[in-house]
């Protein structure tokens, strides 16, 4: 695991009871996929966003995101959009392996890169892809944060492999259905 400062970050790690990490489904399991005009994906956002605002009241300062489509980075952006209300918040990137979004299309890579860009911290937890780098990334950030902000909707999966993971670990957990 490599961790490393973003351009507004420093190496000093922050604790775990002020950090929170989120988990939530890639674009394609969504029910309007990657369309984010749609109501129900607004609303989500809206949702994520109230979440993250609610930890912060209530201590959180540091944020842990995976950076995968879909929900992750709606909650990387909501982070964002709240760190220019709190300048005290700062978001990591939990990266599972170099290269993750080497695939995506043109506009989903830029924004994925625009967000990294505006990470404090980047922790890269594979130099390349292997089967458990996912696993190993949900349960990094798990065991870095206190609070576990999970979109879900009630289906095996990733997302609810690490809300097991985090209830097994003791952290509360905000469930925000799908």
């Amino acid at each position: 695991m490599v961790k490393m400062a973003g351009k507004r970050g420093n190496m000093d790690v922050p604790e775990r009871e002020n950090s929170c990490c989120f988990t939530g489904h890639r674009a394609a399991k969504l029910p309007w996929g990657f369309n984010e005009r749609d109501a129900r994906c607004i609303e989500l956002k809206r949702r994520i966003a109230d979440a993250a605002e609610a930890v912060y009241e209530a201590g959180i300062r540091h944020y842990i995101c995976g950076m995968a489509n879909g929900c992750d980075l709606y909650f990387a952006e909501a982070v964002l959009e709240l760190r220019e209300r709190h300048s005290d918040v700062t978001l990591e990137a939990a990266v599972p392996f170099e290269g993750q979004a080497a695939r995506w299309e043109g506009e989903l890579r830029q924004r994925y890169e625009r967000v990294m860009d505006q990470c404090d911290y980047h922790t890269l937890v594979s130099r390349e892809f292997t089967p458990g780098c996912y696993q190993r990334r949900n349960h990094y950030m798990v065991d870095a944060s206190s609070v576990l902000i999970a979109a879900y909707d009630g289906r095996a999966g990733g997302t609810m492999s690490t809300m097991l993971y985090a209830m097994r670990q003791g952290l509360e957990i905000i469930e925000i259905q799908i």
